[in-house]
């Protein structure tokens, strides 16, 4: 039978014009991003140099400076906050695939992190000032810490549990067969098997957490010097980005780009590392 060619016709057209407008909103958004890339690449190259890494951020109305303090704190927080969130998240991630499929506590578990996934940064900031920051009564790097920690920790356990997920169920019963034990099954069999896409939700977890500004803002603030000490407030590339950028000078600035690179540099990079781990996955 053949079709209706007033009905066909307008189907075309119909398809035609969908076609077009994906095609230019997707052009529109290619755009604006290589837009916002062009302007920053440009004044970040523009604002590298070797004192942005041997230099402390300097004081205002004073000339030269560098970033070295808040990428060694960055990095520092950022480090502890993935000490806290691969355990955590592995294991609760491995629990909710391999032993959660009717228990409560799953469900539990699964309603939390959903909820903590889609919560503004803010919010878990807040909540990290009130528990830590407000009853020890000052900032410190390990609430900075903590408060990324939040962030990532559900990243990781969803990942983790669908990448488990994937895992054909024939895998697991040729190991019961043999006579492991759920647990040995769990870390030997389906973890191991799931291990490519585990560690690209921990990337693509530390890849979030990298730019956060709100939760350090109310737990470990800035310092203008350059310190290790985890106890007491600890500059970051993020606030140090937000302060320098709306400030009146220009060394502040130049500097607020160059860190903005760096860490669009450090995303990028960790986003790269994730595909190529997805892609080995895929593959195998």
């Amino acid at each position: 039978m053949l079709p209706n060619p007033a009905l066909y016709n307008r189907r075309k057209r119909a398809n035609t014009v969908g076609l077009a407008l994906s095609m230019a909103a997707m052009t529109l958004g290619l755009v604006v991003l290589l837009w916002i890339l062009a302007v920053l690449f440009y004044n970040g190259f523009a604002a590298l140099d070797w004192n942005m890494f041997t230099k402390s951020t300097p004081a205002p109305g004073s000339e030269g400076g560098g970033l070295a303090n808040a990428i060694v704190g960055s990095l520092m927080m950022l480090a502890f906050a993935v000490l806290v969130s691969t355990p955590i998240g592995v294991f609760a991630g491995v629990y909710l695939a391999e032993y959660g499929d009717t228990s409560k506590t799953a469900e539990v578990t699964r309603f939390v992190t959903d909820i903590m996934l889609s919560a503004p940064s803010i919010v878990l900031g807040l909540f990290v000032y009130a528990i830590v920051v407000a009853p020890l009564g000052h900032f410190s790097g390990w609430a900075g810490s903590l408060a990324l920690s939040l962030i990532a920790i559900p990243v990781v356990v969803r990942t983790t549990e669908n990448m488990l997920r994937l895992v054909p169920g024939s895998l697991r019963e040729a190991a019961f067969a043999l006579g492991a034990p759920r647990w040995k099954v769990a870390s030997m069999v389906t973890l191991r098997a799931a291990k490519s896409g585990v560690i690209t939700g921990l990337l693509l977890a530390i890849a979030r957490i990298s730019g956060e500004t709100a939760p350090l803002l109310f737990t470990a603030l800035n310092n203008q010097f350059f310190s290790t000490n985890m106890s007491a407030p600890m500059s970051n590339l993020p606030v140090v980005i937000f302060q320098f950028a709306m400030s009146p000078y220009d060394n502040w600035i130049r500097l607020a780009w160059g860190g903005a690179l760096l860490i669009t540099l450090a995303v990028l990079a960790l986003n790269i590392v994730a595909r190529v781990f997805f892609r080995e996955k895929t593959s195998g």
